[in-house]
């Protein structure tokens, strides 16, 4: 890889992982093609972008930024996972890979959430909080939940007096 080459990675890798909430860290080392497909296949699914990265390359993308003390990190087979917006979604996805395949060929090196340095730990509990899509229906459930209470509150007093006058009718025509 020539000079301009490594200037336009780094660049690429700064653009890409700019304002990025979360990023995790895997050791993909003894990992086969069909097991780095399947988890490539999963993480695509979920809109995450994995890829396998030159640790030097990485390390001068993020001197300067809040991800700086991530660096640390990147040493031997690295391989990075981050999602635009969802930071859960790439612990999710690694969890959930780890879960259903050989834990002995792909580990979790470190990950980063907003400022904070996380280890495999750290990365198995971001991995178990709700998603973004999640926080969003139930923050939607809550917003319509008030109004729908209160349209049965209003509308109780006629409910209740309709069933009254129903039962009775019941009763008298039976």
């Amino acid at each position: 890889m020539n000079r301009t080459d490594k200037t336009a990675e780094i660049d690429r890798l700064k653009a890409a992982l700019h304002g990025v909430p979360a990023v995790i860290l895997a050791d993909f080392c003894g990992m086969t093609v069909e097991e780095t497909n399947s988890l490539r296949r999963a993480f695509r699914a979920e809109g995450v972008q994995y890829e396998v990265v030159k640790n030097t390359l990485v390390r001068q993308a993020i001197a300067g930024t809040r991800m700086e003390t991530l660096g640390k990190h990147f040493k031997g087979n690295t391989a990075i996972a981050f999602h635009a917006e969802d930071p859960v979604a790439p612990a999710r996805v690694l969890s959930k890979y780890l879960k259903e395949h050989d834990k002995g060929k792909l580990a979790v090196k470190a990950g980063w959430l907003d400022g904070k340095l996380l280890d495999a730990a750290g990365v198995e509990a971001l991995s178990k909080l709700p998603g973004k899509n999640e926080l969003r229906a139930s923050f939607l459930s809550v917003l319509q939940g008030a109004p729908t209470k209160f349209v049965r509150v209003l509308t109780a007093g006629q409910s209740a007096f309709a069933r009254v006058l129903t039962a009775r009718a019941q009763q008298l025509g039976g």
